[in-house]
Parts: C-alpha cells; sequence; structure tokens
C-alpha cells in the first residue's frame, strides 16, 4: 500500500497566505469508529450492559451507519481480526464500501504481557510481541489499511524507583523498529497516553511520542524504509486521541499542532474527557467543547486531511445513537468554524498588541449568538 502523503502538514504560513488558506481549505469529515465499542465488555466495577455481539453483528451494526457517514473501521489483530475471521472481513470490506483504516496490535490484554510488550524485561513476553506487531503489519498491508496504530498501553511501571527507563524505552523502541524492517512501508501511529492501565505509560504524552517517532526512524535499515524517509514521508506518526491529550493536561490544538509541525499526523481519536481523572471516552463535546472547536481549527490551519476517528464508550445508550451524536457534533463544529472571519482571526492573533481583549469578544460573540440581542459593546 502507498505511503499516505501527509507532508504538506508541515508548511508554515501567515498572514495573507493563511487567510487565503482558511478561506479555501475545508475539513473533509470522514469518519472512522472502533468495533470494540460496538458491545462494551464491562469494567473493573461493573458487568457488561449489552449482550454480546458476534463480529457478523458488528459488521451489519457498522454497513447500516455508512449512510450516517461511517466510512471506515478499527480493529484489533487478533482480538477482532485473526486469521478465523480474514475471509469475513474480505468479503465485508468488498460488499459494504467501508474500508478498515488500521489494524492495531494487540499488546496490552493478554497475560502473557504483565509485565510490558515491546519494552518487557522478560524475554519471551518481547519476542511475542515484536512477532504480533511483524503479523498485524503483513495483514495491514494484506487488507488495504492507512497505517497501524500501536498504544503502549501495559508497557510502564508502578514504581519508579530503580527502574532503567531508558532500558526499557529503548525495548520498546528497537522492538517496534525490528517489526517495521521485517515488514517494510506501513506506517505506525503511535497513541500517547500519560496512564491507565499502568500508573506512568511509555512515551504517555504528545512530546514524548514525537522522541519516540524520532528514535525508531533512526533504527530503520530496510532499504524500502529508507527510501520513503528519504521522500519526507514519515514512517512514524501519532494518533493522538482528545481524552488521552486532557489525561495528560495538555492543550488540544496546541498538542495537534505539535504534531502536525512535524508532519506526525497520520490520525485523531475523538470524545471528551475531563482534564486529568480517569479515561472516560464521553461523546464529543460533551466536555470542554471549546477545546475540541479550537483543535478543529488547527487541523484546518494546516491542511489535515485524514480520518475522525470515533474512540468511545457507549455503555449506557445504543452504540449507532452514540456515533450519530459524535459525528453530528463534530459536523457541527466544522461548519460553525468554517463561518468564521479568517482574516479578522488571522489579524488578532498576529498584532495582538492593537487588539487586545477582541479576539476573546469575537468568540463569545459567535458562540453565543442567540443572546445577541442582550449584549452590550465597547466603542
Amino acid at each position: 500500500m502507498p505511503i499516505v502523503d501527509i507532508r504538506g502538514q508541515s508548511i508554515r504560513r501567515g498572514g495573507q497566505e493563511l487567510v487565503s488558506h482558511l478561506e479555501s481549505f475545508q475539513l473533509d469529515l470522514k469518519f472512522s469508529a472502533g468495533v470494540w465499542f460496538f458491545a462494551p465488555g464491562g469494567g473493573r466495577f461493573h458487568d457488561r450492559y449489552v449482550p454480546r455481539k458476534s463480529m457478523e453483528q458488528i459488521l451489519d451494526e457498522a454497513a447500516a451507519l455508512k449512510d450516517h457517514g461511517l466510512a471506515a473501521l478499527e480493529a484489533h489483530y487478533p482480538a477482532e481480526v485473526n486469521e478465523d475471521n480474514l475471509d469475513l472481513w474480505k468479503g465485508f470490506l468488498k460488499d459494504s464500501g467501508i474500508r478498515l483504516v488500521t489494524l492495531v496490535p494487540g499488546l496490552f490484554f493478554d497475560a502473557q504481557f504483565e509485565f510490558g510488550s515491546l519494552s518487557s524485561p522478560v524475554k519471551e513476553a518481547r519476542e511475542a510481541a515484536i512477532s504480533r506487531t511483524k503479523r498485524t503489519l503483513e495483514l495491514n498491508l494484506e487488507l488495504g489499511t492507512d497505517f497501524a496504530i500501536v498504544w503502549p498501553g501495559i508497557d510502564g511501571y508502578e514504581l519508579s524507583f530503580g527502574q532503567n527507563h531508558i532500558a526499557a524505552r529503548d525495548r520498546f523502541a528497537d522492538g517496534l523498529a525490528e517489526a517495521m524492517d521485517a515488514v517494510p512501508g506501513v506506517r505506525i501511529c503511535i497513541e500517547p497516553k500519560p496512564y491507565e492501565p499502568r500508573a506512568n505509560i511509555l512515551y504517555g504524552t504528545t512530546p514524548e511520542a514525537l522522541l519516540l517517532c524520532e528514535k525508531v526512524e533512526q533504527r530503520l535499515g530496510n532499504k524500502a524504509n529508507r527510501a520513503i524517509l528519504a521522500e519526507g514521508h514519515a514512517l512514524m506518526g501519532l494518533n493522538p486521541e482528545v481524552g488521552h491529550v486532557m489525561m495528560a493536561f495538555e492543550d488540544l490544538a496546541y498538542a495537534f499542532g505539535l504534531v502536525m509541525e512535524y508532519g506526525r499526523l497520520g490520525h485523531t481519536h475523538w470524545n471528551s474527557q475531563p482534564a486529568g481523572n480517569y479515561d472516560q471516552d464521553q461523546n464529543t463535546g460533551v466536555i470542554s467543547p471549546e477545546q475540541a472547536e479550537a483543535a478543529l481549527y488547527a487541523l484546518k490551519m494546516h491542511g489535515f486531511g485524514g480520518y475522525f476517528g470515533i474512540d468511545i464508550n457507549p455503555e449506557r445508550m445504543p452504540v449507532e445513537r452514540a456515533l450519530v451524536i459524535n459525528m453530528n457534533c463534530l459536523r457541527g463544529m466544522n461548519e460553525r468554524i468554517n463561518g468564521l472571519d479568517h482574516a479578522r482571526i488571522v489579524e488578532m492573533v498576529e498584532n495582538p498588541q492593537v487588539h487586545r481583549g477582541e479576539l476573546e469578544d469575537y468568540l463569545v460573540r459567535v458562540r453565543y449568538a442567540e443572546g445577541a440581542s442582550r449584549f452590550t459593546s465597547l466603542p
């Protein structure tokens, strides 16, 4: 599969060039969804609230959502895509017109990964993680995905004392590079998360994940991979999730912009989350909608062309309703930012000394236009 070209994200624009871009470029809201939340399985403190579903049932429900805007699915190997149901998936992808945008190696659930997967000091566990990653990359090629997300959720620690953190990070990067060189040409998108299930997860924040990208690419030796890198493409990218970014007390627009500065934003995961706190996976826009709107505007500024992955945990509502809520929310936010006065915003941001407080005033008036008859104005 050809590498999706995301190099344009790193283009710097300002002044009238940025205004012209904002006025002409619109985000293409292509939605994907993880098959794992079509039948949530409960958690530490409660049983599942919905019945189990077969993969056939899940794929039928997904197909019915195509007319609502669902364009692609995401899944894990081997939990949701495996050798036993590969023909089922291939038939679904062909018949439905819905894509599989990523296949994720399952490196966090199995008991063998108790002390980590790619970073594990246990030789047998680390070798199993590398082998699973290689097989997942092979299937990504076979199924024509755009990238493989890697989430180091079980790679971390609780007690910091005495931990050789450098060695753990090296093992993780070396294992990832080994798998990528064995199956060249597949982009990896790291999904940072600061904690949960481990107290501290390796490469858990946006800047740390960017450092990992550089580290792994420096280790790649396969000629095909080196040729891709020589053309300026990123083989290591990021899949920031709104909830995980907020758990780390990062600013969403800043985090997205930081990734795009280096041309590494391969995918995005959307939901809602209070800053800090446990991973809630609430519907988009329920909490801190201003963060989501600012992030969308950052994506628009830098020409993001990828999918908008919905990553939620709809335990108490039908998954179909939850997905439509999320897609409609992002559509509504996108319409709002497209209708903004981009020239005015750029002017206020680039010349703040003569526009003190004006950007905040403008955003209030746009967001709460229904109350405009009660607004007052300063000269």
